[in-house]
């Protein structure tokens, strides 16, 4: 078993003031995988931003602005934190939950290709030239 040892010894981290916690259950039991990648940095600014219940009330211009998210990005992390259990909101109060007994896992679509832009892209580009050469039919 790895022993560890302080490496800077002049630099150790004490707790002072505000103090915010992930519970090492958030790593080990799988939390951290099942989020998406909007998620993880507004999971983690919720924690940093909540008080000793995990209660905050930043509004999402602010979030927006520090994650530096854009609205859907904003919408779609706190709808998937709130399905995933993991935090409350009220429309003004966010609330970080004590960790449900295993990570909310949502099943991936069947075909990604059906949610890729590229391809829905290219399907439109397609159903566009498609159109555009039956005009051209006499």
């Amino acid at each position: 078993m790895l022993t560890k040892r302080i490496l800077n010894a002049d630099r150790v981290r004490k707790i002072t003031g505000g103090f915010s916690f992930i519970p090492h259950r958030f790593l080990a039991d799988g939390f951290l995988a099942s989020l998406d990648r909007e998620e993880i940095p507004l999971y983690l600014f919720l924690i940093l931003a909540g008080d000793r219940h995990g209660l905050s009330c930043y509004s999402y211009d602010a979030i927006c602005t520090l994650l530096q998210l854009n609205l859907d990005e904003y919408i779609a992390a706190r709808d998937g934190l709130i399905g995933k259990d993991l935090i409350g909101f009220d429309g003004r109060i966010f609330q970080v939950l004590a960790l449900p007994s295993r990570p909310v896992i949502k099943p991936k679509p069947a075909n990604d290709e059906d949610e890729d832009p590229a391809v829905v892209a290219q399907i439109i580009r397609q159903s566009l030239r498609y159109a555009d050469q039956r005009r051209a039919l006499p």
